[in-house]
């Protein structure tokens, strides 16, 4: 280069970065706190629901598996969604489409109920599988701490659904407890807008049904994508019968729903620590064997007859259940070789998952009923434990599922 030659000026919005970058961090904190709300409202209302209603539990258990299904069946054919939006846009959908559903849930007819539930679920489903890939992207350095950033805030949307709708519908009603999380949309939604002027779009690589094919060829895929649904599965099978198998050790209903409250709180500790400490190193098998070991323990004591140390097994159960959680989502991120290729994993990943986890509440209780005690039902946990650690060591492996180009 000459000494006279003109010097390139820096890009016109570099000074800007920084800002942006922040501004986009917080739509992410946002959006993750979109996508458990809507869910973990109903539980605490089930009982008013069936009153003004008159649904039958299998009906109101409905309510829980219809947002599971839209997710095993929508997550698989994201990439559709965001060819034709880019990540940006298909977030603004998600967004939109979990306001429009949990606002239409709280219509006066049973109809309503359900419809709104479906929409919201498909919203929720584009979230699910679009973070990882939007945290691939944009944040490839930094995959743990913004993992663990955003899926500590879905256990947080968590928590405050579960103890804030008892208190809303004491005030507005139970129709007006499930719709209060719109807003919490809206707010989300104005402060996206910002990111779907700035979408990207990136060219196909074959068909969606391409990306399946290969990825089902993928034992590594495979692996991420069976981690992702017992860790899954268990959550739900303890976020439906938790309580109930308290109130058998001895627990009153209002204690045993603390319990499940501390459980999701130290979910939002586990969901936060795993990721961060998994980021660290390429490999995360002693991970994997350390959530192993504590979830175990806590199951072990679940099987006690006591209640005495009920809050002890609750939070390091709800703990290693955030933690693995955690881990599962930042599997998404760092075993895919692109932001396209973590976005086609995290939609089989989430696809398989879901309609894994579908089936446990009801087998689990199923269990139950055919055994009339928890042994055998926590057994089961044990047995998907001992699954969990055969599919989750191959995930952690440090090697990246690539598509063929």
């Amino acid at each position: 280069m000459s000494p006279t030659a003109p010097v390139s000026p820096a890009p016109p919005d570099a000074p800007s970065r920084l800002p942006q970058r922040g501004v986009l961090v917080v739509g992410i904190v946002l959006v993750a706190l979109n996508l458990r709300p809507a869910l973990a409202g109903v539980g605490p209302l089930v009982a008013d629901v069936r009153t003004a209603t008159g649904l039958s539990n299998a009906a109101l258990g409905l309510l829980t598996t219809l947002p599971l299904l839209a997710f095993g069946v929508v997550s698989a054919f994201t990439p559709v969604v965001t060819r034709r939006l880019g990540i940006e846009g298909a977030l603004g959908l998600a967004l939109a489409m979990i306001g429009t559903g949990v606002a239409v849930r709280s219509a006066p007819a049973v109809a309503f109920l359900f419809a709104g539930t479906a929409v919201l679920g498909v919203g929720i489903a584009l979230g699910n599988v679009l973070l990882p890939a939007l945290v691939k992207r944009d944040f490839a350095d930094r995959s743990g701490p913004m993992t663990s950033l955003y899926s500590s805030a879905m256990g947080l949307g968590a928590t405050l659904a579960a103890g804030a709708s008892v208190p809303l519908a004491a005030a507005l009603g139970w129709r007006g407890s499930l719709g209060a999380w719109a807003v919490l949309a809206g707010l989300a939604l104005a402060v996206w807008v910002p990111q779907m002027r700035r979408r990207v779009l990136t060219p196909p690589r074959g068909t969606v049904l391409d990306s399946l094919r290969d990825l089902g060829r993928s034992r590594l895929a495979w692996s991420v994508a069976l981690y992702m649904g017992l860790q899954s599965l268990a959550f739900y099978v303890v976020l439906a019968w938790l309580p109930d198998l308290l109130q058998s050790r001895g627990l009153d209903p209002a204690q045993a729903g603390w319990m499940l409250a501390l459980s999701q709180a130290a979910g939002i500790a586990g969901s936060a620590v795993a990721p961060l400490w998994a980021g660290r190193s390429g490999d995360q098998r002693r991970i994997i064997w350390v959530l192993a070991v504590l979830e175990a323990v806590a199951l072990g004591g679940l099987l006690m007859p006591s209640g005495a140390l009920a809050a002890v097994w609750v939070t390091l159960l709800g703990f290693v259940l955030g933690g693995a959680f955690g881990l599962s989502l930042l599997f998404l991120a760092i075993r895919a070789d692109t932001p396209e290729t973590a976005a086609e994993l995290s939609g089989m990943a989430q696809s398989v998952g879901y309609l894994v986890a579908a089936v446990g509440p009801a087998l689990f209780g199923a269990l139950h009923d055919a055994t009339g005690g928890w042994t055998v039902p926590l057994l089961s946990l044990v047995a998907v434990l001992l699954a969990k650690v055969a599919v989750g060591l191959p995930a952690a492996r440090d090697r990246q599922v690539r598509r063929a180009r």
